[in-house]
């Protein structure tokens, strides 16, 4: 009995200590010499510590608790109530991406002297700017296609994003850079889910090709501009930042057929397009269930 107790006492202070260090980290994700609009290489003693670390847990814990409450809120609403949400999104998207890129780019000029092209709106997650406007505002075929995209491309790009969150590699939780990335993947998350159980848009594979579709008319202007460029939107040319695949790019342009790599990810994408499809129809069978 006493060494039941003695356990109880150990597992309670464990259970302190855990508790204590969290309350600290989380403290200390809220300091630092900077100010919230610090750019990145500003931030001294900033290195990417919270990429990967407590930082990120706490983001998808809030993000996951916040869109479930958002979803089942919102679960009843009418059409014209998600399409107004659709429109508001887009406007709002398109005015924060715009606020964004004025700020970093005044930074960016002031170190280099000249624009980062990087900064355009051509990356896999920049298209749910052009997707909500056209669901939102359009009318006919491609407003359908930007639909199917939302429910497919932008829950890939969003979840893929929310999971493994870039920005924290060069913004600490606390800043505008880290909150940007945060909030711009959640709304691509939200927006998708919040489409698929309103039943604003028919899950059915069609709705998967169409959404791929749309990507892929957008990836040929990206495509085009990659190869001119030398750059590496959608990660298209280099497949940069994807294991085991970045290597298998690299050694394709090392013998001169670079030209294969957007098939390639083209092959990724249609894999995670799939992927989402049966999550949303995994949400489908428990919504009816319930």
């Amino acid at each position: 009995m006493k060494e039941n107790n003695n356990f109880a006492i150990k597992m309670q202070s464990f259970f302190i200590y855990d508790i204590i260090n969290i309350i600290i980290v989380g403290e200390n994700m809220f300091k630092g010499d900077y100010n919230f609009f610090e750019y990145k290489y500003n931030i001294a003693g900033y290195t990417g510590q919270d990429f990967g670390g407590f930082a990120q847990y706490l983001y998808l814990a809030i993000s996951m608790l916040l869109m479930i409450i958002l979803l089942v809120i919102l679960k009843n609403k009418s059409k014209r109530t998600v399409l107004n949400i659709i429109k508001v999104s887009a406007i709002f998207l398109l005015i924060f991406y715009i606020g964004k890129t004025t700020w970093e780019s005044i930074y960016d000029i002031n170190y280099s002297g000249e624009f980062n092209i990087n900064l355009l709106p051509f990356d896999a997650c920049s298209i749910i700017m052009l997707a909500t406007l056209l669901a939102g505002f359009g009318k006919g075929k491609i407003k359908g296609y930007a639909e199917c995209w939302l429910v497919t491309g932008g829950l890939l790009g969003g979840i893929s994003a929310m999971v493994i969150l870039n920005a924290f590699n060069y913004y600490p939780f606390w800043s505008f850079g880290a909150l940007y990335s945060m909030l711009w993947h959640f709304l691509m998350v939200f927006i998708g889910f919040l489409l698929v159980v309103t039943n604003y848009v028919e899950i059915n594979y069609k709705t998967l090709l169409k959404g791929f579709a749309f990507h892929l008319i957008f990836s040929l202007i990206v495509i085009l501009l990659d190869f001119i460029k030398n750059l590496d939107f959608m990660m298209y040319l280099n497949l940069g930042g994807i294991p085991f695949f970045e290597s298998i790019a690299t050694k394709i342009t090392s013998i001169g057929m670079q030209f294969l790599n957007p098939l390639l990810m083209i092959v990724l994408y249609f894999i995670g397009f799939n992927l989402v499809y049966l999550i949303t129809l995994c949400i489908k069978k428990i919504i009816r269930i319930n």
